[in-house]
């Protein structure tokens, strides 16, 4: 199988058009579409390291969900970080998908993985972009012992939680920065939301608004989906190596 033919294969289980309108995903570059699909390095971003690490492994493609190109790029300068990062790739051959709001919406994508992972049941959409997931756990759970759980499910070192006094039963995730979606998940009928990414602001209102709020980590939340992305590729290019890399290299200092 080509570059091209598995980008074919991709959007036709990840459409385009469940794409945000203000998104940009999708072929970031493909210097070499007839090429073989022989090693493909799968990641949350495209991060330098990556880039190095699909250059020097002689990969062929690197997949990503958060885009290599976001912002439109105006010159093409070795010293600009994202420029660099795509003349390096370009010059090696390598092409670089990234497959983000469609990824979010799709069915099987990152949000029904980390609706499963959490143990939501029946989980459907609650906004209006359809991204975000709304299900019932099995049964009641303190949201503390719930806030805890999410933590093991993510192997997050630490989550915060905005407790509103209700326990955790109707639960809405949306992976990533999914803070403004919060009152969404509340008028969805939701008790407690698990996001990536909230402000200050939503954490002070939640109790006020009558649901506990889970912030579990941007890359927590959204990295699962990383498997998900392999296990595609594999079921189109069975004979490629897939191989899924952490690109994430902060640290959650706590106190001695």
């Amino acid at each position: 199988m080509t570059i091209s033919e598995l980008y074919t294969k991709l959007c036709e289980r990840i459409p385009p058009a469940l794409s945000c309108e203000w998104d940009n995903d999708g072929d970031m570059c493909m210097p070499l579409p007839e090429r073989k699909v022989r090693r493909v390095l799968i990641a949350l971003d495209i991060t330098g390291e990556v880039v190095k690490t699909a250059i020097e492994g002689d990969y062929d493609l690197v997949l990503s969900h958060h885009p290599l190109l976001f912002h439109g790029l105006k010159h093409l300068v070795a010293g600009e970080m994202t420029a660099h990062k795509c003349i390096d790739l370009c010059r090696a051959g390598i092409s670089a998908f990234s497959f983000h709001t469609r990824l979010d919406a799709v069915e099987g994508g990152v949000n029904d993985t980390l609706a499963a992972l959490l143990g939501i049941k029946d989980a459907v959409p609650f906004d209006k972009d359809g991204i975000g997931r709304i299900g019932t756990l099995e049964a009641d759970m303190p949201a503390e012992a719930f806030a805890r759980l999410v933590a093991v499910r993510l192997d997050a070192p630490a989550v915060t939680l905005s407790e509103c006094g209700k326990p955790a039963r109707r639960v809405a995730v949306l992976g990533g920065g999914g803070g403004d979606f919060m009152r969404e998940a509340l008028a969805a009928g939701a008790d407690t939301y698990v996001t990536g990414d909230a402000g200050f602001h939503h954490i002070v209102d939640a109790p006020q608004l009558g649901i506990n709020l889970i912030v579990a980590g941007h890359h927590h939340t959204e990295h699962p989906v990383c498997t998900v992305l392999a296990d595609m590729v594999r079921a189109y290019a069975p004979d490629a190596e897939v191989t899924v890399m952490n690109s994430y290299r902060a640290k959650t200092i706590t106190q001695p």
